[in-house]
């Protein structure tokens, strides 16, 4: 069996298995908000580019709306980047080595979460190894024109459309070619400006939406950067901001990686493969590195750096490991030390089943107890409405309550046209994408010879509100101790009618306290 047979056989067998647990857990509450993108396409939203709508809307129309629909991409783009991978280890060193590096990719806790559930990063890596792939074989064939180059700048526009981080791809472009001399000439040929102006296209929708919307995601990304409110020295959060890598890529993998990036740092300007590597990867980390002088960021963040350096480390330790039967019994710990870790962050009942205790708070409960606890609040809602002989709006106090409960509703009855199955409470911010959905708060224009209903309130705002005077449900964590005011101000009365509790191994894994808010009247300006 050839090794590319071989590597062939890991990533369909791999992808099988993954298939087969996408239906396991619930949805985790960012591919529960990804999906209500779905159900509303637009050229961008609050915080990201359209991709992650795009591809949850795909798979949707030809599953269902259930977990299997929305997370059906996630294992083929791990697949997708996996085979990109070894094809392009083999292009660089050879095909063992390929093998090797798809294994450790496959290893590494951040990288199975990813192939599980449904987020951005899935699209964002790949599109990013893709775009890294093409640029090599553009340079293959300098200094002739070839069609990589503007494919190059359209996989970079994709990767963008799906996470901004993806135009650093562009600093890493520049970077090779700067920095390597027999390459600065391109900068003469068309290739290049092809390249940009691809991705310049792939900027128009994001642009276009933000444009029409107060720039909210610039807002945003200064406040996810945590310089909102200025920028401070913090080496406690640099620390942190290292230390969630050794967690998340496996302690080992992540020792052997760091070890082979510094160990490389010496040829970096002796071996182009060591440079190009090198180049693809330190962009982004020194970014989020940067970033992390203020606020630590989250280990995914900067997962596009560890594509590059993953290569290069693989190339810095091949010879070593052929030469020393330690190391590589070494190696062979490294990656079984990872797929354990691996196999525990999708399904941490392996060590209640080896007898240990979860002491502290699961983390694998961000994807259970949604539908449970929908299902009792649903119940809850329609014994009020028949008691009261009256349809009730749904509010939650946060955007992810009110994105799973909007997946699980049964009866998911929206208002109107585009408008959420659940509400958050009014604002006059533009807190998230909910913001900029139909809200209960909003005022509309009547229709020409439409009657004016009975109850209502003249303000200065134009047009009416057609919530006023209906009751709602508000849910909200049952951790919190008082309702929020936005909540108590816009209703004439706020009552607690029930708590819905779910358990798991007799520890509480969703507490919601559900009150009853009559009259809703809207809040002053």
């Amino acid at each position: 069996m050839t090794t590319t047979r071989a590597a062939w056989l890991f990533i369909v067998a791999l992808t099988a298995i993954r298939l087969s647990m996408l239906a396991t857990t619930d949805l985790e509450f960012d591919e529960a908000h990804y999906w209500m993108w779905s159900e509303r396409l637009a050229p961008a939203y609050f915080s990201k580019g359209p991709g992650i709508a795009f591809a949850i809307r795909a798979s949707t129309a030809v599953f269902g709306a259930n977990e299997f629909g929305v997370r059906f991409f996630s294992p083929l783009l791990a697949a997708g980047t996996s085979l990109l991978l070894f094809y392009f280890a083999r292009r660089l060193f050879n095909a063992t080595a390929g093998l090797w590096a798809v294994i450790a990719l496959n290893v590494t806790p951040i990288f199975n979460i990813g192939a599980f559930v449904m987020t951005i990063d899935g699209l964002s890596i790949f599109f990013w190894l893709a775009a890294m792939f093409t640029f090599w074989l553009a340079l293959e064939k300098s200094p002739q024109f070839s069609w990589y180059w503007p494919l190059t700048g359209l996989l970079i526009g994709l990767g963008f459309l799906s996470k901004y981080t993806n135009a650093l791809e562009l600093v890493s472009i520049v970077l090779v070619l700067v920095l390597a001399p027999r390459l600065r000439h391109e900068f003469k040929h068309p290739g290049f400006y092809l390249l940009l102006g691809m991705f310049a296209l792939c900027t128009v929708p994001p642009i276009m939406w933000n444009a029409q919307h107060a720039w909210i995601t610039l807002a945003h990304l200064r406040s996810r950067g945590g310089i909102e409110h200025g920028f401070g020295l913090h080496p406690v959060e640099v620390v942190s901001f290292i230390g969630e890598h050794f967690l998340a890529y496996s302690p080992f993998l992540f020792l052997a990686l760091a070890w082979g990036i510094i160990g490389s740092w010496r040829r970096v300007n002796q071996q182009f493969k060591v440079l190009f590597l090198m180049w693809f990867g330190l962009p982004v980390f020194l970014f989020y590195l940067f970033l992390s002088l203020n606020k630590a960021a989250a280990p995914n963040w900067d997962g596009l750096a560890f594509l590059g350096f993953g290569l290069l480390a693989i190339y810095y330790w091949w010879e070593r490991l052929e030469a020393s039967a330690l190391l590589r019994l070494g190696a062979a710990i490294a990656i079984l030390v990872g797929l354990t870790m691996s196999a525990v962050a999708l399904d941490t009942d392996l060590l209640r089943s080896v007898g240990y205790n979860l002491q502290r708070s699961d983390p694998s409960n961000r994807m259970r107890g949604w539908k449970s606890a929908t299902s009792a609040l649903e119940t809850m809602r329609n014994d009020l409405e028949t008691k009261l002989g009256e349809k009730l709006f749904l509010i939650a106090d946060a955007r992810d309550r009110a994105s799973e409960i909007s997946f699980y509703l049964r009866n998911k009855r929206p208002e109107g046209p585009g408008h959420p199955p659940v509400y958050i409470p009014e604002s006059q911010d533009m807190v998230n994408q909910f913001s900029f959905w139909p809200r209960y708060d909003e005022f509309v224009e009547l229709k020409p010879g439409a009657p004016r209903p009975e109850s209502e309130v003249y303000t200065e705002e134009s047009g009416i509100n057609l919530f006023v005077g209906r009751d709602a449900v508000f849910i909200r964590d049952g951790k919190k101790q008082r309702v929020p005011h936005n909540i108590k101000a816009g209703f004439q009365s706020t009552e607690l009618v029930g708590t819905i509790q779910v358990s798991r191994y007799g520890k509480p894994l969703r507490t919601w306290q559900v009150f009853l808010c009559r009259n809703y009247r809207t809040l002053p300006l």
